[in-house]
């Protein structure tokens, strides 16, 4: 699982084929049908253990204690921290996928933003219902320009710089 998830956050979904992931992970392409059904069905558990791997802690840093917009800014720059640290496989393995050209594979990645998404909106709603709909596109539009930008070679800094301005727009928006 380690081998095809690297493979399809370095290249993404679209540019690995079979024989990559057959290559990469050792098994023949019989044996991969077999166990995987199609790319799309390796692809679902690769964002299985992606989100128990490495993505962000959205439950941890959505903290019910804490100012809505410092917790939502922890968000945004854990976000810029995850996607800059690995230069080979920038970005987000989730956020890149729901471009991809597969419908399954894309729906399976636009499940996982939702989930996110809701949990977000979820967060912001308990304290601001009014504003809970548009901070959530908000912070959700910004992750995914954090992890185009550093996908294109952005750096860490200039992503948490990003990630700081959105932070002070977040709590700007936000009633006293």
């Amino acid at each position: 699982m380690a081998a095809a998830q690297h493979l399809f956050h370095a290249r993404g979904y679209d540019a690995v084929s079979v024989a990559d992931v057959t290559a990469a992970i050792g098994i023949n392409p019989p044996s991969f049908y077999a166990a995987f059904g199609n790319k799309a069905g390796l692809y679902a558990r690769v964002l299985e253990r992606y989100a128990v791997t490495e993505a962000i802690p959205l439950p941890d840093l959505l903290r019910p204690d804490r100012p809505v917009a410092e917790c939502l800014t922890a968000v945004l720059e854990e976000a810029a921290r995850r996607y800059a640290a690995n230069p080979a496989a920038a970005g987000c393995l989730v956020l890149e996928g729901t471009r991809c050209d597969d419908q399954e594979a894309r729906a399976a990645a636009c499940a996982f933003q939702a989930a996110a998404e809701d949990m977000i909106r979820v967060y912001i709603a308990a304290r601001y219902p009014e504003e809970a709909e548009r901070l959530t596109d908000f912070v959700s539009t910004t992750m995914a320009g954090l992890s185009a930008k550093a996908r294109s070679g952005l750096d860490l800094d200039r992503l948490l710089a990003i990630a700081r301005l959105a932070g002070r727009a977040i709590a700007q928006e936000l009633p006293a």
